[in-house]
């Protein structure tokens, strides 16, 4: 299934049925009256959050969902027929986007979570609703409520604790795949990850979710490589995680370039608490490893944690650290959650 997390899509809601001016003509019947019936209310279009979906792909092939409109009264006092509302089925981590790109009309962020985005127009009264002590046959109706036109854009946004950050071939998918069931493409040239990957992992009997986005070149922020058009992605994590690759001989440099990255495009992202790893120590000397680690220690100001994704050499106290972060952040939200009664 291809991957898309950005889709534009048009909707309509349906106008209400207008009102029907109807009297009373049966044979032996006097003073019959007005029995015009009300219009039925036009559809609706909702957006619902479901499982079982983790792209935007069916949004590529229809873009355009119009409700139904609603059925004309009629006589007899009959109403007329509700239009049928219609329901757009998205991916959990979802945000609905007004059509400047820039308002946030809906985050869907959990199963089931429903957002009305066009209400159905009302129907109209028939011309029984006008009948009143002095006005014994009105001959007048209320046409029934247009609906809404919209333009809006749908963008998806991974829902996972920890995110993997890094340069081309900084080991990023050879980590998820050594700690998760995810099957990322692995190869030896940039860019393998051209798709975000998302795998549960586990330790010390706890499971979190850790997303893989592809990796970040100087100059992403500008739209070189890929771009940092993934790195929404991420913004939900609690943590990330920057592999920085051990056999580069810029460690220094690399490491600056990713958080440059994050910091040109966005401030939220850029404070978001971070463990730095050097990766694929298994291919270094004592000597060498010894002399980058501190190097690194000192571009960073922290700690640095050393691994191998491929040895596995490591990944446990990486991971440990990752799920100390995790915890931390859902108390921080437990504590400054609104009370509910």
């Amino acid at each position: 299934m291809k991957f898309l997390d950005l889709a534009k899509v048009y909707i309509r809601s349906g106008s209400g049925g207008g009102g029907c001016v109807s009297f009373r003509r049966e044979k032996f019947i006097e003073f019959g009256g007005p029995d015009g019936g009300d219009g039925g209310k036009g559809g609706s279009v909702w957006a619902e959050a479901v499982e079982g979906l983790n792209t935007l792909i069916d949004f590529r092939y229809q873009q355009h969902f119009f409700a139904k409109n609603g059925q004309h009264g009629m006589g007899s006092q009959c109403t007329g027929k509700d239009g049928d509302d219609i329901v757009l089925k998205v991916p959990v981590g979802t945000e609905i986007i007004d059509e400047d790109e820039e308002t946030i009309i809906a985050d869907l962020t959990e199963v089931g979570q429903r957002v009305l985005l066009a209400k159905g127009g009302n129907g109209g009264w028939g011309n029984l609703r006008f009948k009143t002590a002095t006005n014994r046959a009105p001959s007048r109706a209320n046409s029934g409520q247009d609906g809404v036109e919209r333009t809006l854009w749908l963008r998806l946004k991974l829902i996972a604790d920890a995110g993997l950050l890094g340069l081309p071939n900084a080991g990023k998918s050879t980590f998820l795949a050594a700690v998760s069931n995810a099957r990322p493409k692995i190869a030896d040239y940039p860019f393998t990850t051209l798709v975000p990957n998302l795998g549960v992992v586990g330790v010390d009997g706890k499971e979190f979710v850790m997303a893989d986005i592809p990796g970040l070149i100087e100059g992403a922020s500008e739209g070189r490589g890929l771009g940092d058009q993934f790195l929404g992605h991420v913004e939900r994590c609690s943590v990330l995680l920057h592999l920085v690759d051990g056999t580069s001989s810029t460690i220094t440099k690399d490491y600056r370039t990713i958080i440059a990255e994050l910091e040109a495009y966005s401030e939220a992202l850029y404070e978001k608490p971070r463990i730095t790893v050097l990766n694929k120590i298994d291919a270094l000397d004592p000597k060498t490893l010894s002399t980058r680690k501190r190097a690194l220690e000192k571009a960073t100001g922290g700690p640095v944690f050393l691994m191998s994704g491929v040895s596995k050499q490591g990944v446990t106290e990486v991971l440990r650290a990752i799920w100390a972060e995790i915890e931390e952040g859902r108390r921080e939200t437990e504590e400054v959650a609104p009370w509910q009664p």
